[in-house]
């Protein structure tokens, strides 16, 4: 069945008009990314099955690539980039609202409550920084690498430099352990130590470093494995 075809409180778009985005399922507001089928269903059915297929978990379908979106049918490079740019929208706009509103990090369990959102669900390594001010508030919050934590010393000189330009006096580095482990290992523990020094030339502080999971994370300042 084509979109046209359902009466008219059924069509995403008419029913988002009167009713606003609030009104709409998760499949409908895909359908509108969509905006098209494929020939044998319609676009709610393709965000529907889309859905299905990532377990109901916009967490899980936001860390899909555009080569994996492409793989389901009725899914091309075009509808693939969209919902791609969407999320990564979603991602951007967090980060920056977050950091506008100043929050104040005292602990690990607050840097922790600030960057889970970010990183839920999150299937590869993501290192991200989380730069505060002499108050503690949150300046900024940015991501610095993706697949991993290897070039330890390019980090080191990248998270410095962003230290600076946001004028912070005071850093947390958050990863994440998509293996559910959050206990650190030989590279999170070398990291940790060029990070403190590098950072320490320039006289701000690495306040914390934490490894997040989905239901824990480590917090290198209170040596223990927290629960949600």
């Amino acid at each position: 069945m084509k979109i046209k075809d359902l009466c008219c409180d059924e069509q995403p778009r008419e029913k988002m008009l009167r009713l606003g985005p609030g009104s709409l399922s998760n499949a409908e507001l895909l359908a509108i990314l969509f905006r098209t089928g494929d020939g044998k269903s319609n676009a709610v059915e393709l965000g529907r099955g889309l859905l299905l297929k990532a377990g109901q978990s916009l967490g899980e379908l936001s860390n899909w690539s555009v080569d994996r979106l492409v793989q389901e049918n009725g899914i091309g490079p075009v509808k693939a980039l969209t919902v791609s740019a969407c999320f990564e929208l979603a991602r951007r706009w967090f980060s920056e609202n977050r950091g506008g509103r100043r929050v104040r990090i005292c602990n690990s369990t607050q840097a922790y409550e600030a960057i889970s959102p970010t990183m839920k669900s999150v299937q590869h390594e993501e290192c991200w920084a989380l730069f505060l001010n002499r108050a503690y508030e949150l300046c900024a919050m940015e991501k610095m690498t993706s697949g991993g934590l290897t070039q330890t010393t390019m980090e080191s000189r990248g998270i410095v430099k962003k230290a600076i330009e946001k004028n912070a006096t005071a850093v947390i580095l958050v990863h994440n352990h998509p293996s559910g482990n959050p206990l650190p290992g030989k590279s999170d523990l070398e990291c940790t130590g060029m990070l403190k020094s590098a950072l320490a030339n320039f006289d701000i502080t690495l306040m914390d470093h934490i490894i997040v999971c989905d239901n824990c994370w480590y917090s290198f300042a209170d040596e223990v494995v927290h629960n949600k």
